[in-house]
This record gives structure tokens, C-alpha cells and sequence, in this order.
């Protein structure tokens, strides 16, 4: 079965922010195809659904600043703009009953399982390096060693200066 929205489409819009991997209000709303204002409201009236760590209303500097990173103009000028983890993105599906929000939630939860393995994979080429790194750094002594060794038979040997006498 094909995707109702393609995965690569899905992780374009997912932002780090506050150190957490979030989307935004308006982007949600364009996949759910609804009003921004209209999936707003559904989390108002199910607030309770959201704590802190699933939904958060980010601050001018923050609007501002993603402002410059997303394509829709409007943003800077919204009086709030709600970002949802991966988890706010899953409760939105409790409350957002339509075939196609069910299929758009399904979809974004491959792109954020998608970017964890990307990240799980980076991690562990970065702690590979960092092994190699160290042996590396290990070896260094002994290869200085060794090319000092070799500058030392490159250089010619100093002329030996006669005695004046017996």
C-alpha cells in the first residue's frame, strides 16, 4: 500500500527544537488537511492530552528564528505557534478521528522511527572513529619515534676535525 504522504516529505518538516525533534502546528495541519486553526482547537479542547513534553507554545526569539528555516511566510507573524513531539503527534490521532489523519499519523511515525535509526547509525560510525582515533593517538609516540630515527640517518654526519699536533 502506498503512502498517503511520501516519508521523505514528512522529514523535511520535522525541526530540532529545545533539543527535541517537534513539528509545527501549520505543517501538521497541511498534512492532516485541515485549518491550522481548526487542529488548534481540537488540542484546546483535549489540552489534557498534551503535557509539556508532547505539545509546547514556542516564544517570539523561537517563531523568529524557525521563521528564516520554514518557507511559510506567515509564521513570524502568528500570535502562537504550537510545535508536537513524536508523542504529541501520536496523542493527535486520539483526536483527530478523519481516515486520512489516521494514515498521515502512520506515515509520520515511520519518518520520526526513520530518523532515529538515521541517528543510531551516525552515533555508532562517530564511536567508531573515535576508537580509531585513540589508537591512533596511541601509535603516535612510537611513529615519532621512528621518523626521528630516519631523519637522524638522513642528516650527514658531521666532518670529524683533525688534531693539530700529536
Amino acid at each position: 500500500m502506498k503512502a498517503i504522504v511520501p516519508v521523505e516529505a514528512i522529514e523535511r518538516k520535522i525541526y530540532l527544537i529545545r533539543s527535541q525533534k517537534v513539528m509545527i502546528d501549520r505543517d501538521l495541519a497541511q498534512l492532516y488537511d485541515v485549518e491550522t486553526r481548526v487542529l488548534n482547537q481540537a488540542v484546546r479542547r483535549n489540552i489534557e492530552r498534551f503535557p509539556p513534553d508532547f505539545m509546547f507554545a514556542l516564544t517570539r526569539d523561537e517563531i523568529r528564528d524557525l521563521s528564516q528555516i520554514v518557507i511559510s511566510s506567515n509564521i513570524k507573524h502568528s500570535p502562537n505557534v504550537f510545535v508536537f513531539t513524536e508523542q504529541g503527534v501520536a496523542m493527535l490521532s486520539s483526536i483527530l478521528k478523519s481516515e486520512r489523519a489516521v494514515q498521515v499519523n502512520i506515515a509520520i511515525m515511520r519518518a520520526f522511527v526513520k530518523l532515529r535509526e538515521i541517528l543510531s547509525t551516525h552515533k555508532e560510525l562517530a564511536h567508531k572513529l573515535a576508537e580509531h582515533e585513540r589508537k591512533i593517538e596511541k601509535h603516535d609516540g612510537e611513529i615519532k619515534v621512528i621518523f626521528d630515527a630516519i631523519r637522524g640517518l638522513m642528516t650527514p654526519p658531521e666532518p670529524k676535525k683533525k688534531k693539530i699536533g700529536f
